[in-house]
């Protein structure tokens, strides 16, 4: 059975922290590939900030483009809104019933996953790939980290935020550094964010 990493996000814009972390995945646990997930609608998110769909999915398919065990899906566009990881799972099972998925999360997501939809039955069926943020050191989410499907990985922490570059483009500033070359092709030249 092949395994694949879900990475959930809505990638506005996707910038190298992402790609780091998701090569740290590849590189340190047993995942074949990982897929970025492209969200169209998070609920807990504000969406005027958002660029369309298709722009975000460009934008990760460009950043990808070297990465072969990594690719950009846009599997949450065709599902109902506002989308829900374990409906997504459940299509994803149907559309691909030989491949397991393991979701792949930041530590500060533990804090709300028992408000997830269907959370038990989530981390019953789905191994999760824990991420560590800075910003938790303080957390409480010991119930989480010692379930068996819940693995927390040493990734490298990398504070870069998509809000951060969105306002240092709309701030005219350099930032190209932050985001793959392809990507910053991509929005150089484009009023996007600005």
């Amino acid at each position: 059975m092949k395994k694949i990493g879900l990475f959930f996000g809505s990638f506005n814009p996707i910038h190298i922290g992402h790609l780091i972390l998701a090569n740290y995945i590849l590189e340190n646990t047993d995942m074949e590939e990982l897929w970025f997930v492209v969200s169209p609608q998070n609920p807990f998110k504000d969406k005027k900030s958002l660029l369309t769909d298709h722009n975000r999915l460009d934008m990760v398919q460009v950043a990808l483009k070297n990465y072969p065990k990594m690719r950009a899906s846009n599997v949450e566009f065709s599902l109902p809104k506002p989308s829900y990881t374990i409906d997504t799972l459940t299509y994803l099972h149907e559309k691909y019933p030989d491949f397991s998925f393991a979701l792949i999360m930041g530590e500060d997501n533990l804090k709300s996953l028992g408000k997830w939809k269907n959370s038990e039955t989530l981390i019953k069926n789905h191994q999760i790939i824990i991420y560590p943020r800075i910003s938790e050191a303080e957390s409480d989410h010991s119930q989480y980290i010692k379930h068996e499907h819940i693995s927390m990985i040493d990734a490298p922490i990398i504070e870069l935020s998509a809000t951060k570059i969105r306002q240092m483009i709309k701030e005219g500033k350099n930032i190209r550094p932050m985001v793959p070359p392809e990507v910053f092709e991509y929005l150089d030249g484009s009023s996007f964010y600005k």
